[in-house]
């Protein structure tokens, strides 16, 4: 599946996002509860300020002592006691405010970084179960967005969101109830116009998500320029590919700049509607407002508090397009998360798969057909036998298929039709961890992960013993790399072993293929981008790594083809000859022997004078 073509279809199924992100959300509803009751005073604190607007107009202003009963006795508070009382009530208020308001932005915080984090370490324990064909399809920075940016946005963005509007909610509750309780005629008037304003909301939505969408799959793309540029460095600068880079680079950001002002265009214009919306209301709410302080039907106090509160009300309103923006980048987010949740890799194991126990007898390809695109077949018919502790050569010319047919052992594809079986048991009734426990590979450009030399050879077989360690190295022919490294085994390799040569990542590869000890040996092109003279000293690790092995290798060196059991010749796909090198030299007009004069004859050349 490409990624970059997925839609976040289901971004405006908001209880059904909500019911998914759910599980995420349960560990953490003690803490997040906890932030709600938080929340709540923080939100009403707002119409503290506006309810005690009216009594300082009317008492203090108004220079009027304030008489009130308690259990039928009476009480007075001069307005000089209110005017001395309410400067250090706004401080304490003031600080009881900043506490709640830490409490909430760190309880928020907490929550919603442990719920991305969850998000984050299942989606990635789902991504590296992912099959090769994923990751063939999806460009390096797509994946990366898809994977960390939108879980992050998604995540984090559900608890802020819900922590604002639990504030906003409260905020607006405890406001209206100052508005009506200092006259429920104006706040009839005020929440019927705040009503109006958020009709616009509905008509953005879509507009919304198409856009996020986009630009979402041109970050992504962005990020895989930046990756490509980075580990094509030379290939970039010996190819004076800078400007190419600088344009598409450039390209890119155009489009996000684009998509982003298309974005603008379709939402700005609902703040300054809404704005528009809520002036109005405020000149109606004035002008009625006076009729009844100059009729005696309200107080100038109850004015100012209505008023007060109103202002208060709408100033989240004038602001509901940006917030719209925001809450809807975070549904598409989610959206395209989930998609990712529903995700499964294409190589599916048997429900009552048999676990492979070594290799007893032979591997066989019976008819076997694969396309990576449907309709353009990379393998046609092949029909091959290899015997246990058998040596095939696999060779033809670029593009034919050979690679094709290595990584078909371990099962990285399924075959279109046709079967490969181990002692006669279908592949894919075997469970994939024993059948690639039972596989060890060399690559033409082996990966070395960011840690220890140790590290990456243990990688083979964890649980092996110092003595069996020490045995890899020396078959590696490791041992005098090793002890020129200022920290020998434990020296740390940079980002994909770059810090050796090309001839030593390859024999600590050798090195982690030899410790896994397997019945099965792939080696493909292990030594083809090596100079003559690390090619010489892996080939001796790789003669120690096939010793009583099964093994598929395909190769470019000559003497390592002369000694196989057999060799196999591919060519646009299908297997044309098949034989050791005396048989296939001997067939007139034969592809190995064409190959052969081609290829190799240069090198038996080379190898006689010297």
């Amino acid at each position: 599946m490409k990624l970059s073509t997925t839609q976040a279809q289901n971004s405006f199924k908001y209880g059904w996002l909500l019911s998914r992100i759910f599980p995420y959300i349960k560990p953490y509803l003690f803490r997040i509860f906890c932030g709600f009751i938080v929340a709540i005073p923080l939100g009403l604190l707002d119409g503290v300020t506006a309810f005690a607007l009216k009594p300082y107009m009317d008492y203090v202003v108004g220079k009027q002592d304030w008489v009130f009963h308690i259990l039928e006795h009476e009480f007075t508070l001069t307005w000089q006691l209110f005017a001395f009382i309410i400067p250090f009530g706004v401080i304490l208020f003031a600080a009881f405010q900043g506490v709640l308001r830490y409490l909430n932005d760190y309880i928020s915080a907490w929550t919603s970084q442990r719920i991305t984090n969850d998000v984050k370490m299942n989606l990635f324990h789902k991504l590296i179960y992912m099959d090769p064909q994923f990751f063939d399809e999806n460009p390096s920075g797509i994946i990366i967005s898809r994977y960390m940016s939108d879980p992050q946005t998604a995540s984090v963005g559900i608890v802020e969101q819900i922590k604002t509007i639990t504030t906003s909610l409260f905020g607006a509750l405890g406001l209206i109830g100052v508005m009506l309780y200092s006259s429920w005629k104006l706040a009839v008037i005020g929440v019927l116009v705040l009503g109006i304003a958020f009709v616009p909301v509905a008509l953005i939505r879509k507009r919304i998500k198409a856009a996020s969408n986009k630009n979402m799959v041109i970050g992504g793309n962005i990020t895989t320029n930046i990756n490509e540029t980075y580990n094509g460095n030379k290939v970039m600068a010996a190819y004076e590919l800078q400007q190419r880079q600088e344009n598409y680079f450039r390209d890119q950001i155009w489009q996000s700049f684009n998509v982003n002002m298309s974005l603008t265009k379709r939402a700005a214009w609902m703040s300054p509607f809404m704005y528009l919306i809520a002036s109005c209301g405020i000149a109606i709410v004035l002008g009625y407002g006076t009729h009844l302080i100059t009729s005696g039907q309200m107080t100038a106090g109850a004015f100012a508090s209505f008023v007060t509160s109103l202002l208060l009300l709408y100033k989240p309103v004038k602001t509901l397009g940006n917030t719209l923006t925001s809450i809807q980048n975070i549904f598409v987010a989610m959206g395209r998360v989930f998609e990712l949740f529903d995700l499964y890799p294409s190589i599916q194991e048997k429900e009552n798969a048999i676990p492979m126990n070594g290799l007893n007898d032979k591997i066989e390809f019976q008819n076997v057909y694969f396309e990576y695109i449907p309709g353009h077949p990379v393998l046609k018919n092949i029909n091959l036998t290899i015997k246990k502790d058998e040596t095939l050569a696999i060779v033809g010319n670029s593009g034919g298929g050979k690679s094709t047919i290595v990584n078909l052992l371990p099962r990285f594809y399924d075959i279109k039709s046709g079967s490969i079986k181990y002692d006669g048991v279908d592949i894919r009734d075997l469970t994939i961890s024993s059948l690639r426990h039972n596989i060890a590979m060399v690559f033409q450009d082996n990966f070395l992960f960011s840690g220890t030399i140790r590290e990456n050879i243990m990688m083979g077989n964890p649980n092996a013993t110092a003595a069996e360690l020490e045995e890899a190295i020396e078959s590696a022919h490791l041992q005098e790399m090793i002890a020129d490294l200022p920290d020998g085994l434990d020296t740390l390799l940079g980002e994909r072993g770059l810090t050796l040569s090309g001839g030593q990542r390859q024999r600590v590869a050798i090195a982690r293929a030899m410790i896994k000890n397997t019945p099965i040996v792939i080696l493909d092109e292990a030594t083809s981008a090596l100079d003559n003279k690390s090619e010489a000293i892996v080939q001796k690790a790789l003669d120690n790594l096939i010793k009583n092995k099964t093994v598929f290798v395909i190769a470019h060196r000559l003497s390592t083809i002369k000694n196989a059991d057999r060799i196999a010749v591919i060519t646009e796909g299908e297997l044309v000859e098949l034989g050791n090198h005396d048989e296939l030299m001997a067939i007139p007009n034969g592809q190995y022997r064409a190959l052969y004069e081609m290829q190799f004859k240069k090198q038996e050349e080379m190898l006689t004078n010297v």
